[in-house]
């Protein structure tokens, strides 16, 4: 462990309409200089317990880190991949950038990171400008879902008649990684499952969308890393975003040849350097 990482804590938030949320906290160190707070928001079928790794960074280089287990997730209450209404995965992120917020001194960054579906909850949150932030990191977004015919008819249909019906979320755990001891601990992990239902993934195939079309007016520091050879999500969504966006303020990195999980990638040292160059910049 760091030096200046200390063990994180586990505590329940409950949300506006009283729906508990699992929360995990990275602090720093006894003595450690605060340089602000990162909100870490996981993606489909996993929870905050698996960015240990990218949080005990974040803590070496200072930044304390908040992750949160998202509605239908982890230890978090609602039915396993399912999605209430079309704002729940932007309001509950809403609370707990509130509740995050009134517990740091005045002054401090906040900072987001989403991966993957959570990548994307955390663009359409700016796009919407639901809570001021001041800075976002999005790793592998879920900007293009990369649907197929048959799977846009389905969801032509079944999001009216059965919105919550549980089916298997598609995720090859193969291609999160190319670290067989990854794949192993995915596999493994009771808190991760394979679940999803229509009105959550009309969410995802609808929102990407209307994220890239915002690109162009984006005004927040955001950092963007994509992996080349994704197969869970198209990184073409990635590209078209980082082509619309200004340049002066989001920063796009192409990490060719890795799979979906960068962080968690057998090369992820260039992704964790380009990270930290990103904060060094901005904070």
């Amino acid at each position: 462990m760091s030096a200046a990482a200390s063990d994180s804590t586990l505590s329940t938030f409950t949300a506006a309409d009283g729906d508990n949320i699992a929360v995990q906290d990275w602090p720093l160190a006894e003595g450690v200089e605060l340089r602000g707070v990162v909100v870490v928001v996981h993606g489909l079928g996993e929870h905050a317990g698996r960015y240990d790794l990218v949080a005990r960074r974040l803590n070496s280089w200072g930044f304390a880190v908040r992750g949160f287990d998202q509605y239908g997730h982890g230890e978090s209450g609602g039915v396993r991949g399912a999605l209430p209404n079309d704002t729940r995965l932007l309001d509950d992120l809403a609370d707990v950038v509130d509740s995050t917020r009134v517990r740091m001194a005045e002054g401090l960054p906040l900072i987001l990171l989403g991966h993957s579906m959570g990548g994307l909850v955390v663009a359409r949150f700016i796009s919407q400008g639901k809570r001021d932030v001041d800075g976002v990191v999005l790793s592998s977004p879920a900007l293009d879902a990369g649907l197929n015919g048959f799977q846009k008819m389905l969801l032509a249909t079944l999001p009216r008649f059965l919105p919550n019906l549980p089916v298997g979320n598609g995720v090859d755990a193969d291609y999160i990684s190319h670290d067989p001891r990854v794949v192993a601990a995915y596999r493994k992990d009771p808190l991760v499952h394979d679940r999803i239902t229509p009105r959550l993934a009309k969410f995802i195939a609808d929102t990407g969308p209307l994220c890239v079309e915002s690109a162009p007016q984006w005004k927040l520091p955001t950092l963007l890393m994509y992996a080349g050879d994704d197969r869970l999500v198209n990184p073409a969504g990635s590209r078209a975003f980082a082509a619309a966006a200004p340049a002066d303020v989001v920063t796009s990195r192409c990490f060719e040849g890795l799979y979906h999980e960068i962080f968690n990638e057998s090369e992820a040292e260039p992704v964790f350097a380009a990270l930290k160059s990103w904060m060094d910049h901005w904070f």
